[in-house]
């Protein structure tokens, strides 16, 4: 165990010691992801990067291609138009990679681009990838009170905390964290809100694992509350509800990365390795719509990107790009775990993005 992990794995302990011996599910993972100095995404550690030799744990889509940014600018730059806005904001902007690709094909129709990020590790290789847009380029560590722009969020909504919750064959029950002599382990807590699980998930086998995303559909709500004007769009790997709570999902989907490797336990390597859970998009569009927003489509990712003209830009790549963007759109690749979401703060528009293949209706 390196210092880094030793002092945060201290932390969490006196947490779960002041809290008497227990803690949720999601507590435990924002310590594990944000806790300041010493989580995985606050911590000096690479993260995004296409090989693990470089340390890094995962790529996301604007790594393996420019053409992910490329397209997804022509659905930005449409909106700043119907909405008659000229500023982006990008929650959680990773490498800067996503960044420099709508400033490059968006030029000056952006006058003013803002990243919220909560990670100065990420910020200052941010700051060395935008260093052409600087004078345009702003960084904010919350949200502000009021946003005219279009906001846009790639691989934002699953690394928020989820609670856990388990099923023993007679009842629901909330998963938290114990100290124990040998590091960390699970225990069930009976928890009234686990038990809005049961109509969920009415025909659960024992053992079965599943979260709810109460944090992800607050961050919507009071992205509602501030949008005064505009449009925003997240690109997450999820499913609809229906989908999410199906009964042979009976594992759950909380997921951990580390060196290009997934493994489904976030009680080891904390703080050294990334803690993330699939997102149930019926309750991001409820949680915006009840909100006031307007759900402008949900489509996957493959069908946004061809509606946004990737195919286009596909001809005039050679066939490296082209085997690379390929992953964005093909179905058994990344074109159809990830979803992409839209919603408007004021008058709805016809978002380009959703124009064929729209599954609004299976939300």
């Amino acid at each position: 165990m390196n210092p880094q992990e030793q002092a945060l794995s201290a932390t969490i302990a006196e947490a779960i010691a002041k809290a008497g011996g227990w803690l949720p599910f999601d507590r435990f993972m924002a310590m594990a992801l944000y806790a300041p100095g010493l989580g995985y995404y606050t911590g000096p550690r690479r993260k995004f990067g296409t090989l693990p030799q470089s340390g890094s744990d995962f790529v996301t889509a604007p790594e393996m291609s420019p053409l992910f940014g490329a397209a997804l600018a022509v659905q930005v730059g449409h909106a700043l138009d119907a909405t008659g806005t000229d500023e982006v904001w990008e929650f959680g902007a990773g490498s800067g990679a996503l960044a420099a690709q709508l400033l490059a094909e968006l030029g000056e129709r952006i006058r003013r681009y803002v990243i919220v990020d909560l990670s100065g590790s990420l910020r200052s290789r941010q700051a060395e990838k935008l260093a052409p847009w600087r004078a345009r380029v702003e960084w904010l560590d919350r949200l502000p009170e009021r946003i005219e722009g279009v906001v846009v969020g790639n691989e934002v909504l699953d690394a928020m905390p989820v609670q856990l919750h388990a099923f023993d064959g007679t009842r629901w029950r909330e998963r938290g964290v114990i100290a124990t002599p040998d590091g960390f382990a699970f225990e069930d807590r009976d928890n009234a809100a686990s038990q809005a699980i049961e109509a969920l998930m009415p025909a659960a086998v024992p053992g079965t694992v599943t979260e709810t995303h109460a944090q992800a559909e607050a961050f919507i709500r009071t992205l509602a509350g501030t949008l005064a004007k505009g449009a925003a769009f997240f690109i997450d790997y999820g499913f609809p509800e229906a989908e999410y709570y199906h009964p042979q999902r009976h594992g759950g989907t909380l997921m951990c990365h580390h060196l290009h490797q997934a493994d489904p336990d976030p009680l080891v390597l904390v703080g050294e390795k990334d803690i993330t859970a699939h997102v149930n998009f019926t309750g991001i569009a409820l949680a915006g719509q009840d909100a006031g927003l307007h759900v402008l489509g949900y489509t996957n990712q493959g069908h946004f990107l061809l509606n946004c003209g990737i195919a286009e830009r596909l001809q005039h790549a050679d066939i490296a790009e082209r085997a690379m963007a390929a992953k964005l759109i093909n179905e058994h690749e990344m074109g159809e775990l990830f979803k992409v979401i839209g919603f408007a703060a004021q008058a709805e528009f016809d978002a380009v993005g959703f124009a064929h293949g729209d599954r609004s209706h299976t939300l």
